[in-house]
């Protein structure tokens, strides 16, 4: 734990130091009536803390992570409480998750989720370099036989497999230009062709 969940920790533990000796001084004479009162408030202590334990699940529940098809034929797509938009692209087949970089040139498989495509074989000609956030990387270019993004499809699609470690594959400007139109509204990015 850091210096500030350290803080947080002991200031809870004062707060709650407090309350019960309040709870005693008030009620020396119902002792009681002032268990009920701690099993109260323990109870809704333990409440918040496990509604705070489970808030991104419920958030993921409540708020999509993947594009939505709109009436009018575009893809939407919601922020993720990162600021980043992600989508699931099926590629040849197999989902595979994005971040939405519009400050990648190109479609860049993590080595991972190449491998989960079958990209990956002994023959792959880590031929190119690209510079990242932490420091130039080798590239191998693949083609990608088919990508769809909701009812759009598209074929023969070029990317490159990045050999370095990569959390997330990134869906670069390649395949955005792909699209006609390209939009931040309020919370989400829409996609149309």
């Amino acid at each position: 734990m850091n210096g500030i969940e350290w803080g947080n920790l002991i200031y809870l533990g004062l707060l709650l130091a407090m309350i019960l000796s309040w709870f005693v001084a008030q009620n020396r004479r119902s002792l009681g009536k002032l268990a009920q009162q701690a099993l109260a408030w323990g109870l809704i202590f333990v409440g918040v803390i496990a509604a705070i334990g489970v808030w991104d699940d419920i958030r993921q529940t409540i708020v999509p992570s993947q594009g939505v098809l709109t009436e009018t034929g575009q893809i939407e797509v919601p922020r993720a409480r990162d600021g980043h938009y992600y989508l699931t692209l099926v590629i040849n087949g197999k989902p595979v998750d994005f971040l939405i970089d519009t400050g990648a040139s190109q479609v860049v498989l993590s080595h991972s989720d190449a491998e989960h495509l079958g990209l990956v074989t002994p023959d792959l000609a880590y031929t190119g370099r690209a510079m990242t956030a932490n420091g130039e990387v080798r590239t191998a270019p693949v083609r990608l036989d088919s990508v769809e993004l909701g009812p759009v499809l598209d074929r023969n699609v070029r990317a490159w497999v990045n050999e370095g470690e990569m959390d997330k594959s990134l869906l670069g400007m390649s395949y955005l230009q792909r699209w006609n139109r390209i939009e931040i509204t309020g919370n989400a990015l829409v996609l149309s062709r």
